[in-house]
């Protein structure tokens, strides 16, 4: 039986999510009897700010009453964009994701928007981003990454992350550049499996490893590792995330990083299911922390999160984690805590934070909006047809964060629908619009229709779209296309139409795009990937 002190110290290791808007059973044992010493916030936590602030508030309050020496890290998916677990119309700002502030051209805008961003989680109760994404996006069909990304230069990525990084941690974020050491030159999503890479040491270096170096260089406190092989370079399929090369070899020895490691979620597919390449969660664990991960995270199970760190426990009795090792990564996590963890929530006031931030969101999307082909725009007085795609999953990252992506009948949830209506409501409060979310069978009556918007959403990996958009076209009806994710969508079609990108499918985009559509706003971003 290990002591006290050693369990207390194990639970450090760990970040945990658990289920429902107020604290269960379930995260009140991991935290008192685990000594768990980091909770993750999900969207499915949040309601608003109150109530994400009381249990917060809560969260802590359990931990110090538990005995914890230190307050806990409170983290949260919060990249903004199309990953914003925290943004909604009553809690966080929605903030314009990585590929579109990179559209603005401005790193002092992404600068100034994860700063903003930051004083709000803050105030939140929240001391840990997961963010910036510092993978480039080198392969078009990366099912993951995507806008999720700064764009497919590696250098130009390099300086938006570090900007990104160096804007949480004014407002006092520990930022978490991730995924380590790349997740961005692959077409599997490693939510459900384990993306191979077949690129060597020298490879990685001239692309996915710049902006890690650079943002290390300026002292980013936490760095996300991913589960991806490296075949070349490890000589086989471990993922990244549990392998000792790459997390003490390459990321501190190479490359110096001397703050704390962090894995992405142990849940993934790439881990998890031993039918696609993984050892298990359980195991996973042992294994990240083995490697030199600092921190492991699993998001969703309770079952999984008790297995994991009673395994862990077996590991430091069997000897294969040593206990200096563990005090070496349990000092970084001290540090880590000491710099950013507070037991108490800012008194600052939340309705002054908010004006401030929604005043710099509407700047920021209106610089983000990007012309990818020039045409003729709608007037006013159109009557307008607005075309936008059913639902169709992107992947866990994007469409979901409680982990699933379906309900009890295997419907795939519409959670871009929200958003799709708001961009008919956006042209509507300026002309007549007819909304219609295709394939449909809907009759449109076309007497008078003098427009349309057709939205895209990944259309180059869905040629259902793409035909929908030729039967919109033969109507000779003046169209609009707007690319609403990866601005890919033409790259093997040719077509007339004006055509401009807005990088995510979020209402404040879709009302900027809108503002450009019909003349009342001029686009001034550039695309950051070549299409």
């Amino acid at each position: 039986m290990l002591s006290e002190s050693l369990r207390r110290e194990i639970g450090q290791h760990f970040v945990v999510g658990f289920h429902g808007q107020e604290v269960n059973d379930d995260i009140r044992r991991l935290i008192q009897t685990y000594f768990v010493g980091s909770v993750i916030l999900m969207k499915r936590n949040v309601k608003d700010v109150g109530q994400v602030r009381r249990i917060v508030s809560e969260l802590q309050m359990i931990a110090k009453e538990a005995g914890h020496e230190r307050a806990l890290l409170i983290g949260t998916d919060q990249e903004n964009g199309m990953v914003s677990a925290m943004s909604s119309s009553t809690a966080a700002t929605q903030f314009p994701g990585a590929m579109a502030l990179a559209a603005s051209g401005s790193k002092e805008m992404a600068r100034d928007v994860y700063a903003a961003s930051g004083k709000e989680l803050r105030l939140l109760g929240v001391n840990w981003a997961y963010s910036p994404v510092a993978d480039v996006n080198s392969d078009m069909k990366n099912p993951v990454i995507g806008v999720r990304s700064f764009g497919d230069d590696a250098e130009e990525v390099a300086k938006y992350v570090v900007a990104a990084a160096q804007g949480l941690t004014s407002a006092n974020i520990a930022p978490a550049a991730k995924h380590f050491p790349g997740h961005g030159d692959t077409h599997v999503d490693s939510h459900l499996a384990l993306p191979r890479i077949s690129k060597s040491r020298e490879d990685m270096e001239l692309t996915e490893l710049i902006p890690f170096r650079r943002v290390i260089e300026e002292k980013c406190a936490t760095i996300m590792t991913g589960h991806m092989a490296l075949p070349l370079v490890t000589g086989g399929d471990i993922p990244c995330s549990l392998s000792r090369q790459i997390t003490t070899g390459w990321l501190r020895g190479d490359l110096g990083f001397e703050g704390v490691v962090v894995t992405d979620c142990l849940e993934m597919d790439a881990i998890a299911e031993l039918s696609q390449g993984g050892c298990g969660i359980e195991e996973g664990a042992v294994r990240a922390l083995e490697a030199g991960a600092d921190i492991a995270m699993i998001c969703h199970t309770m079952a999984r999160q008790v297995g994991a760190i009673e395994r862990v426990y077996d590991a430091v009795q069997a000897g294969r984690i040593s206990a200096n090792d563990l005090k070496d990564s349990g000092d970084r996590v001290k540090a880590l805590k000491d710099w950013f963890a507070d037991w108490s929530l800012p008194a600052d006031d939340w309705n002054t934070v908010k004006a401030a931030s929604k005043r710099l969101s509407e700047e920021a999307y209106q610089k983000t909006i990007t012309i990818l082909q020039n045409g003729t725009w709608l007037k006013a007085t159109d009557t307008v047809v607005c075309y936008t795609p059913r639902p169709e999953s992107l992947n866990k990252a994007i469409d979901d964060a409680d982990g699933v992506l379906r309900d009890g009948a295997g419907k795939i949830r519409n959670t871009a629908g929200p958003s799709f209506a708001a961009l008919a409501e956006s042209i509507s409060k300026r002309t007549k619009c007819v909304h219609v979310v295709y394939p449909s069978d809907e009759q449109v009556d076309w007497n008078g229709v003098s427009g349309i918007v057709f939205v895209l959403r990944n259309a180059d990996r869905s040629p259902w779209q793409l035909e929908w958009m030729k039967k919109a076209a033969g109507r000779k009806t003046n169209m609009v296309l707007v690319s609403c994710c990866t601005p890919y969508d033409l790259n093997r079609v040719s077509v007339e139409h004006a055509c401009l990108a807005t990088f995510e499918f979020t209402a404040p985009a879709f009302e900027a795009a809108v503002g450009v559509i019909f003349g009342e706003a001029v686009a001034e971003g550039y695309c950051p990937v070549i299409t």
